[in-house]
């Protein structure tokens, strides 16, 4: 079988026969009830097989271009293909945003919402949080809405392609803001376990930045929304931590142009709110990625027992992350239940040397009930998994009453949720 294609980081190879790009949801519909195995392919951003088939890849970048907001009811229709980069600054332009971003732009509407990618913020919930109603195609090559009153909605919108093919997607709109960005360097460790609240809540969007080693926390990036006074000026020295001089990148060496603009400089949300601009490629993909969430409440205890590993995480890592994701109720969303922080691990490509300390990470987070990205690296096993989860065993009646055949299952699917 020859490959269709590689993921961004070029970890996975794609088992697919074959993949095609319809141009309209005529031919989606067509290609779909044609199909005995199909999976919708995104901007190919997963670090597993979570989005794999043995049949037939459908990229969704073929088909029409789709922004219809509707002023009335604060939301917006696109469609599920695009990237955030192509269509939130329309949203600007007419008077809106999103509540918040990922760090990148480049990435698919829908991939996004269908693993749980996020942001940052108390407050601010995954993207996934903010959809409202949803379309897709399923297997018999219908088209199926589901909203917010939906009984099957909840278990919907993180549904890892599982359900159908969605193609379009309604998300609650904000009004308009502009954001400021800072970034601090040098935070003491003790002030942020002591005051993990303080320096979470010291922005609209926060992320604390740290490569594990001994020492203080490398970097911290608040991005605040401007108020009604207008843009601030930020102190040269905060919780211990001073102000860069200069713009700085997560990882060091890597180029600060390729990240959003810092230093106070004000923009619009969706030039600052994620960390890498869409026209640079953040980095060259030479990595694996994982990411955990637990209850905020035991945040400082789990970056403790995190810190306990740091001889094996730091010399095989890139940069870590940790934010912060408010609580939804989608059944598979990793935030489902709680308020979260996230601990995010950006790796070498290193699979044989990075999957025993996933195991290391994974056995000193179980006390707290981590749960793993959809779309990036872990090895938590699938019963593990089945009790983190109040309603896995519906998503797995959901996924038999849409998908009686198995169309939409793959390899990742089989895994992880029974029929």
């Amino acid at each position: 079988m020859t490959p269709v294609e590689k993921n961004w980081a070029g970890n996975i190879t794609f088992g697919a026969r074959r993949l095609s790009t319809p141009r309209s949801e005529a031919e989606l519909r067509e290609t779909v009830s044609a199909a005995t195995a199909v999976h919708a392919l995104g901007t190919r951003h997963s670090f597993n097989t979570v989005a794999d088939t043995r049949g037939e890849l459908v990229s969704l970048a073929g088909l029409p271009r789709r922004i219809e907001i509707d002023p009335k009811a604060g939301a917006v229709t696109v469609a599920a293909g695009l990237r955030f980069g192509e269509f939130a600054g329309v949203l600007h332009e007419n008077g809106y945003a999103l509540h918040n971003l990922g760090s990148l732009p480049h990435i698919s509407v829908a991939g996004a919402c269908a693993t749980g990618t996020h942001g940052s913020g108390l407050g601010n919930s995954s993207i996934a949080g903010a959809v409202r109603a949803l379309e897709m195609v399923t297997a018999d090559g219908r088209t199926v809405s589901l909203g917010r009153g939906d009984a099957d909605f909840p278990g919907a919108v993180v549904a890892l392609g599982a359900l159908g093919v969605v193609t379009a997607l309604t998300l609650d709109l904000v009004p308009a803001f502009d954001v400021q960005q800072w970034v601090y360097e040098e935070l003491p460790e003790s002030r942020f376990t002591d005051g993990f609240d303080e320096v979470m809540a010291a922005a609209y969007s926060v992320s604390v930045f740290t490569d594990w080693r001994a020492g203080p926390l490398n970097q911290v990036w608040l991005k605040q929304r401007v108020g009604p006074e207008g843009p601030r000026s930020a102190p040269g020295e905060w919780l211990g931590a001073r102000l860069a001089d200069g713009p700085r990148h997560p990882i060091a060496g890597m180029p600060a142009e390729n990240c959003t603009r810092q230093q106070g400089v004000a923009g619009p949300w969706h030039r600052r709110l994620p960390h890498f601009r869409p026209e640079f490629t953040p980095s060259s993909g030479d990595e694996l990625q994982s990411e955990y969430f637990v209850a905020r409440r035991d945040a400082a205890a789990a970056y403790e027992a995190l810190a306990r590993l740091r001889d094996r995480i730091a010399p095989l890592l890139q940069i870590s992350e940790i934010r912060t994701v408010a609580r939804d109720e989608l059944w598979l969303s990793p935030a489902s239940g709680r308020e979260s922080v996230t601990f995010h691990f950006t790796w070498v490509p290193d699979t044989a040397a990075v999957t025993p300390v996933l195991g290391a990470i994974e056995e000193a987070l179980a006390p707290f009930g981590a749960r793993p990205h959809w779309g990036k690296v872990f090895t938590t096993a699938p019963e593990s998994l089945r009790a983190l989860y109040g309603k896995y065993a519906d998503f797995e009646r959901l996924t038999a009453r849409f998908d009686p055949e198995g169309t939409f299952r793959n390899d990742f699917l089989v895994r992880h949720f029974r029929r």
